[in-house]
């Protein structure tokens, strides 16, 4: 094969390819990032009312959900509303919940990374509550939800 004949196959190759490569222009996430952050304010809406079935509608209905707490992980939709329900048992437990999100990134097309920070006030003469949390958000049949929340 003669330098000709060599160029043109490699310039074929490199259009050939570079034409199969969509990762060079990234997806701009803002809307689905603004879809993430109103979900996160019907939780707190949510809390702030005293419904935690409402409060779960961001987490993945799923058993393979993955809770990671103060006892530890635990796994499935049911036991983190059961575990919830457990540690606040009325509207005065639950108190009043702000979110803090400080940081929002997306790692791929269908996954985001949260991390934040939690505050329980107005919670009688309960001490108040505060922690952080990283959740990992997953757009599953076009709906972002929680598929793993760690809170401390």
């Amino acid at each position: 094969m003669n330098i000709q004949g060599f160029l043109t196959g490699t310039v074929l190759a490199w259009v050939i390819l570079s034409g199969c490569n969509t990762s060079s222009v990234p997806k701009d996430h803002a809307g689905d990032e603004a879809r993430i952050r109103v979900r996160m304010e019907a939780q707190e809406r949510a809390w702030n009312q005293g419904d935690l079935e409402g409060f779960m509608s961001a987490y993945w209905a799923s058993d393979s959900l993955l809770f990671v707490g103060s006892r530890g992980p635990s796994f499935g939709w049911q036991t983190t509303l059961d575990n919830y329900k457990k540690g606040y048992p009325n509207t005065e437990a639950m108190g009043q919940l702000t979110f803090g999100v400080k940081n929002v990134e997306f790692v791929s097309d269908d996954v985001a990374l949260m991390v934040g920070s939690w505050n329980l006030d107005g919670r009688g003469e309960l001490e108040p509550l505060a922690g952080w949390f990283s959740l990992v958000w997953r757009q599953i049949k076009g709906d972002w939800v929680i598929v793993r929340d760690h809170s401390s």
